[in-house]
Order: C-alpha cells, then structure tokens, then sequence
C-alpha cells in the first residue's frame, strides 16, 4: 500500500500540526522566518521517516522541531546574532496562527516581545522545558522523552527558568482599552512635542530600544524618560529623509501586536515601522521601534489580510 494511501501515513496529518509546531518554534527563536524553515525542516524528516513506526504522530513531530530549534539556538552564528546587540524579535500581528494558543495567562505571556526578550537569558534547555512546560502544557515525563533528559532535570530546568523569569517580570496583562489610551496620549504627546507630558507617561526606569531600521550593526539604547521623551519627538518627527527611507508618506495605525499595544507606520498595503509597547502600572515600560524590513515580513503579510480602524494618523 503506497504510504500517502491514509491520512496517517500522508502530508495530512503534518499539516494538520504545522500551526502548532511553527508557534512552538517562534516561541523558541523569535523568528518567524527562523520558526517556518524549522518546520520545513521538520517536513522534510517526516517525509523520510519510517511513519509506520511513529506510533503518536503529535509527539514525534513536537521533539523533532523542538531539537532543530535547539541545533539552531547553540549555532555559532545565531549565538553571534544574539550577543552582537542586533538581535530583537520578530512582531507579529494579532490574530496571526503563529502565535499559537492563547487560552490561558501564561500563553499568551509567552508570546509578547518581552517574554521572547527575557528568554534570551536562559540557556536553550531552560528555554525548551519552559515553553514546553508553561505553554504547551507537557508533563515532565513528556519533556523528559522530547529533550532526552530524565524528568528529575526537566525539572530543575524549569525551575531555574521559572526564578529567573520571575525576578525580571514587570506586571501582567494591561486593560486593552487602556492600553489603547495611553499609546493615544504617548502619539499626541510626541506629535505637538510636549515631552513634559511624554516624560509623565513613562516608568522612571523606562527603556527605549530601536533597530535603527536595520541601517545599525547594534541596536539603539536610551534610558531615563527625559532621554526617551527627546529621542521620541525627533524620531516621530516627519522629514522628507524619513519620508525617503520608507518610500512615501506612511499612514500611522493602532493595532495589538504579540499581545501588546502597537503603532504600525503603514504605506499602502505595507508595514514600514512597528512601535510597540509594554505597559507596567498605567504607564510605558518599554519603547521598541521595529523598521528593519526583513523583521516585518510576516508582519505584512497579515496585515494585508486585516481590516484595520481608522488610522490614528492618516499622513504622517
């Protein structure tokens, strides 16, 4: 009987568990271009496995991805990619099936930019038990098999992830509609450029981080709000060189992005610059300006699927 004779032994069971597998991945990489070639990958060891020996399809399938993206996490290149000072994760647009599950707190916490940010401080075990753990809901015994360790060290791992994690976490989720007002209140302060009330709306240990629109080797760091509140006022101005660079007079939207509030600076059906932010007891935490264009591939490509509000700023 040819193998592609039955669902089980066709591409239908695997494409029945892409979404689940690239959402695993992007949790792991924070790339969606890394997490849909992982998967690709994953295809491919699927088609060349004996399948009438993988006896739980969804098990074999979530170690294989899980170990490419570990293979990719200790590469020499990824680990000079992320200790380089370049390296932010890749946004996506609410609503987009990478993102995965998101029923529950700590998935959908796994999922923001910040999270993504935190679990760059654990070691690529930690991070898989972790993820697997609090986002996929694996026993340790489960964990134990994907990772080929026993279950005793899928839970020192966790463990350790789960201290680390907690000593750097900022406050949960954020109201939606307050989260909208006050990225309303940081546009309208920066465009009339009364950074007075700027200064008001951020944390006293507010961070700033750009990628420079991908034109710097290093990402770019302020600190203080009466550096971010300067920096903000003259990167939101419009000028014809920023008008230049991205190609014309973009329209400025408000839409949630991996779970938190976000600008997206839009110019006709393409994303051009992504502005999120992360909300800690009413005020802004964390600035990121995400512009460098292979970070807002996919993010482009839901957006021409979506059906956005009223833009904040129809010309900017």
């Amino acid at each position: 009987m040819d193998d592609t004779s039955t669902d089980r032994f066709g591409t239908e069971t695997f494409e029945a568990s892409r979404n689940r597998l690239a959402s695993l991945a992007y949790r792991l990489l924070g790339s969606a271009t890394d997490a849909e070639d992982t998967v690709q990958d994953a295809f491919l060891h699927w088609q060349a496995a004996n399948r009438r020996l993988i006896k739980v399809p969804e098990a074999w399938l979530t170690k294989v991805v899980t170990n490419l993206c570990l293979d990719r996490l200790r590469s020499a290149q990824s680990r000079r990619e992320r200790t380089a000072g370049a390296w932010l994760p890749e946004p996506l647009l609410d609503g987009d099936p990478m993102l995965g599950p998101a029923d529950t707190f700590e998935q959908r916490e796994s999922v923001s930019l910040a999270m993504l940010i935190l679990l760059e401080r654990l070691s690529p075990l930690e991070r898989a038990v972790y993820l697997l753990r609090e986002a996929f809901s694996y026993s340790h015994a489960e964990i134990a098999e994907i990772l080929d360790i026993n279950e005793s060290a899928s839970q020192q791992h966790l463990h350790r992830a789960r201290h680390r994690i907690t000593a750097a976490r900022r406050s949960g989720e954020v109201n939606p509609a307050s989260a909208r007002r006050i990225v309303e209140e940081f546009l309208a302060a920066v465009s009339s450029g009364r950074t007075e009330e700027l200064v008001m709306l951020l944390t006293d240990d507010a961070t700033a981080i750009s990628d420079g629109a991908g034109l710097t080797e290093k990402l770019l760091r302020y600190d203080t709000p009466e550096r971010i509140a300067a920096i903000a006022r003259a990167g939101f101005k419009p000028t014809p060189a920023k008008r230049r660079l991205a190609g014309g007079t973009p329209a400025v939207y408000y839409a949630p992005v991996n779970g938190a509030p976000a600008m997206l600076f839009v110019l006709g059906d393409r994303v051009v610059g992504a502005v999120t932010f992360d909300i800690a007891d009413g005020k802004i935490a964390t600035v990121r300006g995400i512009a460098a264009p292979a970070r807002l591939i996919r993010l482009t490509e839901a957006w021409r699927r979506h059906k956005p509000d009223t833009p904040l700023i129809a010309q900017w």
